[in-house]
């Protein structure tokens, strides 16, 4: 997986590129938050499901699946349709949850995504893994292998979302 602190980036840029006005500051921060639920499954390992099963980790809670379901539910749910902009909202709470495990696909480390679950449980990589797997636990992040990770993760998560970002802005001006 990218780090939890890399994964907030993506949401944060893809705010640019949605019309003004349409994500304000509490759907970037459903975005945030969509970004970084998948990984809640390490939750799993505590009540003795392996990583490699069903609901372990990179499995249904990586899902586009469950993307799509939880974007629905937040959108529907919480924001209402008067101007039209549910569907924007729905489609961004998407883009940020679905960011996670294609981030995650693209790391160097792991079984792979199980993107199509629960209709399909195989674990998939994207063919380009540049972004180095992090050390387990908060001790081993704060290591050498760690900083090599923030490095990895600084040139292809944190300075394409930021370019993104400006981009956007740039455009919209």
């Amino acid at each position: 997986m990218s780090s939890i602190i890399s994964h907030p980036f993506i949401p944060m840029a893809l705010t640019a590129a949605f019309p003004p006005g349409t994500v304000s500051s509490d759907v970037a921060l459903l975005g945030v938050l969509c970004s970084i639920v998948p990984d809640l499954d390490v939750i799993g390992f505590l009540f003795g499901i392996r990583y490699a099963d069903r609901l372990g980790h990179r499995g249904l809670t990586h899902s586009v699946f469950f993307a799509i379901s939880l974007s629905a539910l937040l959108a529907f749910f919480f924001f209402q349709d008067g101007d039209g902009s549910r569907a924007a909202i729905l489609l961004f709470l998407f883009l940020s949850t679905l960011s996670h495990p294609l981030l995650d696909a693209m790391t160097d480390g792991g079984l792979g995504v199980a993107f199509f679950a629960p209709f399909d449980h195989k674990r998939y990589f994207l063919p380009w893994r540049p972004i180095a797997v992090p050390p387990i636990g908060i001790g081993a992040f704060f290591s050498a292998r760690g900083w090599q990770v923030m490095k990895s993760e600084l040139r292809w998560i944190w300075l394409p979302s930021i370019a993104m970002f400006l981009i956007a802005h740039m455009l919209r001006w």
